[in-house]
């Protein structure tokens, strides 16, 4: 497709009836600030909306082509969530197990009741760590696992959820290599089980044959851009991120020698933040299991707890301090949190902006990926004006 006067390099393809997706895509560059980005969608299965565009780095004009590939941030966790959903429709373990059941060190410090889905809900009290885990040391998962053993919940396990920032994808981790009956990683997992078979350009420890021309370098949140984006994050998120004693404030350095532009920080694997993915191919996963997860193998036992309503009817996260729904590692909708054409839809956003969710009811796979990182908690007005435009077209489509 043609560039248009206002934005540069935009290609790709919209089904008929999408258009707008593409005219919303379009404003991004020319009046949101977008800088480079990809939108996908399914519909029943279908592909329609895969649309590209602007630049893979901050500065200069490489263009993001079809096949580059970008860090999603939390959107990670979702993915991991999806290979947890299979090891659940395989066998490998049940969400109402103790943890400790297939991770018996897990029980030490106090954590020996605490369920798989009570892990998955944020519920167990782990959003940080008390040993720093060096990112040159992370292709030691033997040795990050004995640090999350150790470590003591932040609050009564089940008496509260709290965004598990950076850990959660840590103990996803710890339970698939031990459920696995081949002891797999998760990223081994999900790549075997799930991005082999529908073919998806999605890794969660990025292989070294991926060249780097076809990786996007992000915008990392700056000094002076965190002032200005300021007044679009809410009070009660700036009072917890500027709390230094406070668990958002402490969640945020699990890690050490973290840098999203480094190939040995996308190189191990970090299941609840650095997977690297197209937006088809998040589009891709996600419409597999909006479909069911048949042709995965899922069943519809696992379907059916997907997209039961999250237990925990206490929406305040305690470290966050907002409304926040989560289930089995999913962000889910709620009253305060609206995404999906009702409540069974599932997904993740990524700091910075990408958001990817299944909606079952609506039969849609969707996904954004971006490579400048902005500062809204949820609904970027970015991703949102392509989101809204799917819908409109699937109303309008019926």
């Amino acid at each position: 497709m043609s560039d248009t006067g206002a934005t540069k390099h935009i290609d790709g393809m919209v089904a008929p009836g999408f258009e707008d997706v593409r005219v919303e895509f379009e404003r991004n560059f020319s009046e949101r600030g977008e800088l480079g980005a990809a939108v996908a969608a399914y519909w029943h299965g279908d592909k329609v909306v895969d649309l590209w565009g602007g630049r893979r780095t901050p500065s200069g004009e490489a263009p993001w082509r079809e096949d580059t590939m970008v860090v999603i941030m939390s959107s990670t966790k979702g993915v991991a969530a999806l290979t947890v959903a299979l090891a659940n429709a395989r066998g490998w373990l049940d969400y109402e197990a103790p943890v400790a059941q297939y991770w018996p060190e897990f029980a030490y410090n106090g954590k020996g009741a605490i369920t798989v889905r009570q892990l998955l809900a944020h519920e167990a009290g782990l959003p940080v760590l008390d040993e720093k885990l060096p990112i040159a040391k992370m292709h030691d998962l033997n040795h990050a696992a004995r640090v999350l053993a150790r470590q003591k919940p932040a609050w009564p396990p089940g008496t509260q959820h709290g965004y598990h920032t950076m850990t959660l994808g840590l103990y996803m981790q710890e339970l698939i290599r031990r459920s696995d009956p081949e002891r797999r990683t998760l990223g081994r997992v999900f790549r075997d089980e799930i991005a082999a078979p529908l073919g998806l350009d999605l890794y969660i420890g990025l292989p070294p044959e991926i060249p780097a021309e076809r990786l996007a370098t992000v915008e990392t949140l700056s000094i002076g851009r965190a002032l200005l984006g300021l007044r679009k994050m809410p009070w009660a998120l700036l009072k917890k991120q500027f709390t230094s004693g406070g668990l958002l404030f402490k969640s945020y350095g699990v890690f050490e020698g973290l840098d999203w532009n480094d190939r040995h920080s996308l190189a191990v694997e970090l299941p609840a933040s650095n997977g690297v993915s197209t937006a088809r191919a998040l589009a891709r996963a996600y419409s597999a299991y909006a479909e069911g997860g048949g042709e995965l193998g899922i069943t519809p036992e696992t379907f059916a707890q997907l997209t039961a309503a999250p237990s925990d009817v206490r929406p305040e996260d305690a470290v966050l301090g907002l409304p926040t729904y989560f289930s089995l590692g999913f962000l889910r909708p709620g009253p305060k949190v609206s995404f999906g054409s009702s409540p069974r839809s599932f997904g993740a956003p990524g700091a910075g902006g990408s958001f990817a969710f299944a909606d079952p009811d609506a039969h849609l796979g969707f996904a954004y990926v971006m490579n400048k990182l902005d500062f809204y908690m949820s609904d970027d007005p970015r991703e949102k004006a392509l989101r809204d435009a799917v819908y409109r077209a699937i109303r309008n489509n019926p």
